[in-house]
């Protein structure tokens, strides 16, 4: 029997450090565009969700291809509530009025870099492995081992001070969250299992396609970078 797979954007309208910036013009079309862009041309979703609490996201949605079958509730679209609470509730919305799934990939609407081949990849790794996730993860471009605190006087605390004399290639490399996407079984964020953790395999991304949008200076730097990539995917298409 053919596995039943969904898509769950979480898009809230309520950002406050960049008002509506899920619907923002990036590069010619709203940003959440590119994630539902990217879906749909991966052809692995059966149904690509956009969660939001917001019609006017909800109207930029359709128009791109998703699917808004509901309005999330204002339980679950405040500041504090967490992307799986999200995934969770349009999960089990789905069961109830549409059928299973036995795979989903929550997507950020805010992943530009994102592309179809990276979803198709991360899909196959799932698939083919045992894993509760599989999720974009980016390496540090600086030992974190050498990070500082800076002290309410305004001075210099390292963390771990036995690191300041060792060379950086000695150090491990260390990694994070990527914010792009979250490929897992069904059950995986159902039942609230922990992300980071050995149930989980990390799908390391080139730091080029990795770009977190939290505030303006993350919005214009990402914007900048963004026109350099497609440039160069110009010239190595050419």
């Amino acid at each position: 029997m053919r596995k039943k797979v969904v898509a769950i954007i979480p898009a809230r309208g309520g950002s406050k450090r960049i008002p509506y910036k899920n619907i923002r013009n990036f590069h010619g079309k709203p940003i959440i565009a590119w994630s539902i862009i990217a879906a749909k041309k991966s052809g692995i979703f059966d149904d690509i969700i956009v969660s939001t609490d917001s019609q006017r996201i909800a109207d930029v949605a359709n128009k791109y291809g998703a699917i808004t079958p509901f309005i999330r509730p204002d339980s679950i679209s405040d500041d504090f509530t967490g992307t799986n609470d999200v995934i969770k509730h349009a999960a089990k919305w789905y069961i109830e009025n549409v059928g299973d799934i036995d795979y989903i990939c929550g997507i950020y609407p805010t992943a530009p870099f994102l592309t179809s081949s990276v979803l198709v990849d991360g899909f196959h790794r799932l698939v083919n492995s045992n894993a509760a996730f599989v999720f974009s993860a980016v390496g540090y471009s600086y030992p974190i081992q050498r990070a500082f605190l800076i002290s309410k006087n305004d001075r210099v605390q390292m963390l771990n001070k036995e690191n300041i004399s060792k060379r950086s290639q000695d150090l491990e490399k260390s990694y994070h969250d990527a914010g792009q996407f979250y490929w897992g079984l069904t059950s995986s964020f159902i039942n609230n299992l922990n992300l980071y953790s050995d149930e989980s395999i990390p799908m390391i991304l080139p730091a080029h396609l990795a770009h977190d949008i939290d505030d303006e200076e993350d919005w214009k730097y990402a914007e900048m970078l963004y026109a350099g990539y497609k440039q160069n995917v110009k010239i190595n298409n050419a």
